[in-house]
């Protein structure tokens, strides 16, 4: 899919701060359809906008798809906000894009429903099974640390899951629970994306998500699954029948304990508190076993990650109950709190990988850099998630990078891609390396006024697409010259100076750059009037 044009009559969240606005993608009458990954970049400083942008964006769709099929996206966390956004899509089994528009206007004081309207001009509601088809697959959200604005309908979203499952595993006629439309990517997720790409993707993925850390393999690993800690336990009146003392399971739920049992090495039950232990000695066996029970890597991860959602079970029912009456009256103070490794129903530990290239000891995940963490993390998710329709939000993913890895992050996700289909991939970033990699109608520069709070998006006045990085902070923060502030006093200080033995130490002081070459011409003239 791909963004087109969103008009904003009122944001409801970011304090108003797109109340009346209207944001251009940039994109051409194709939107780039033909191209398999054309992602948008959004740069510039702190407190533009940019992370509640990429919010603003999760929340209509997750309204969308809780007014269409509240059984798949069970919470709405921003009712308020009154939109009409239009979006090149290709529904099911269609060979071409069709663009469309999402629609929600006031309905006197208070938000009116939401509709969609296709190109021949057709409306069509919620509950219409067609409906569906124009929405994004799936709303992947990545945040590279406690970021509150893009987390928040994700965050929604999981507790929702979590509750659902609780509540179904109770009943005698257990139905399965549909998966969750929204799908936040942290820290906390990184072992079982990376797990499940090294188990059952392909092996130029597997090689790939290891080489920046010079890893060759996964070596072992062990799953715990907590279901009879006091703090987990969703309930005593039980409509099942069921020999479960804490956390009851639905049937799906159960499936993929047995399934783990059958692809572990070794693996064991404490029945007092119901603790699963399942150990894994990675071998091509190993691997074969998995591909027994899942067909691919995202099928695997979407079994880890059921599990990992029961987490929000641990945390304590005063602090839920907070987030949910934040979410209802739009406070966000603060997130919920993650449970303890020990109180959590489902957690990787002892992960150990082998190095590349040589016969040592296995090195212990913990001792990896948050960088390889999160390229690991941030490639993993995108190789394994094929949906034509889903849409990527990710706020800061290279933040951790070094130079090298933020110069090459576009070209790495190029690589992923391989034949896949076109997804759409919104990210935010403060550094110039990103846009770099980019040509201008892919890059949106955010910026707030000083002294009106009022918000604009604007494109780039230069190509971006090959600039040097300069010539980008230049063009999006108005750094000129590209030197750190201290540095950049000392020069224009040298540059007025009339004392040639000052100016003469100074230069010697400073490394290659234009502020440089200046005071090489100041010095020479200081030299020819002495």
């Amino acid at each position: 899919m791909r963004l087109r044009l969103l008009k904003i009559e009122r944001s409801g969240t970011g304090g108003g701060l797109y109340d009346g606005t209207q944001i251009w993608f940039g994109r051409d009458s194709d939107g780039r359809a033909s191209e398999a990954l054309a992602p948008l970049c959004m740069i510039g400083p702190n407190g533009s906008g940019k992370s509640q942008f990429l919010q603003l964006i999760a929340e209509i769709f997750q309204a969308a798809w809780h007014a269409h099929a509240p059984d798949e996206e069970r919470r709405s966390a921003n009712d308020a906000v009154l939109f009409d956004l239009e979006y090149m899509v290709r529904p099911d089994g269609a060979d071409s894009y069709e663009t469309v528009r999402l629609v929600r206007e006031a309905k006197g004081k208070k938000s009116g429903p939401i509709e969609l309207v296709r190109a021949d001009g057709q409306s069509i509601k919620p509950g219409d099974p067609v409906f569906g088809q124009f929405l994004p697959t799936l709303v992947i959200g990545y945040t590279s640390g406690d970021n509150e604005t893009l987390s928040l309908p994700f965050l929604a979203s999981r507790s929702g899951y979590a509750r659902d499952v609780a509540e179904a595993a109770r009943e005698t006629d257990a139905k399965t629970v549909p998966d969750n439309r929204l799908m936040l990517i942290d820290y906390g997720t990184n072992l079982e994306v990376l797990f499940s790409n090294l188990m059952l993707g392909s092996d130029f993925v597997q090689a790939e998500l290891l080489r920046h850390a010079n890893l060759g393999d996964l070596a072992s690993c062990r799953c715990i699954v907590r279901l009879a800690h006091s703090v987990v336990r969703n309930g005593t009146k039980k409509k099942r029948t069921s020999s479960r003392k804490g956390i009851q399971l639905t049937d799906e739920l159960e499936t993929v304990i047995v399934n783990l049992k059958g692809a572990a090495t070794c693996w064991h039950v404490d029945e007092k508190t119901e603790t699963y232990t399942f150990d894994f000695l990675i071998s091509e066996s190993t691997r074969d076993a998995f591909g027994h029970f899942w067909t691919d890597a995202f099928s695997l991860y979407r079994s880890l990650h059921k599990l990992a959602l029961l987490n929000d079970l641990a945390i304590p029912r005063p602090a839920r109950k907070r987030f949910d009456k934040a979410v209802k009256e739009r406070r966000f103070a603060s997130r919920l709190p993650e449970p303890q490794q020990e109180d959590m129903v489902f957690s990787f530990e002892e992960v150990r990988f082998w190095p590349a290239g040589k016969s040592s000891d296995p090195v212990d995940y913990v001792s990896l850099s948050d960088g390889e963490h999160q390229q690991a993390l941030i490639l993993g998710i995108y190789a394994m998630i094929a949906d034509t329709n889903a849409i990527f939000l990710l706020d800061e993913p290279e933040s951790h990078f070094n130079p090298r890895w933020r110069v090459e992050f576009v070209q790495q996700l190029m690589k992923m891609v391989g034949e896949r289909g076109n997804q759409e991939f919104l990210l935010t970033t403060h550094a110039p390396f990103v846009p770099s990699d980019m040509p201008r109608d892919q890059v949106m520069i955010f910026s707030r006024d000083a002294e009106t709070g009022k918000f604009a998006v604007h494109d780039p006045k230069i190509e971006t697409f090959g600039t040097t990085f300069d010539r980008i902070l230049e063009s999006c923060f108005g750094i000129r010259p590209p030197n750190s502030h201290i540095a950049e006093k000392e020069i224009e200080k040298l540059l007025k100076s009339k004392d040639l033995a000052e100016v003469e130490e100074g230069f010697k002081d400073l490394g290659p750059s234009i502020g440089k070459a200046l005071l090489a011409d100041h010095l020479r003239k200081l030299k020819n009037q002495a």
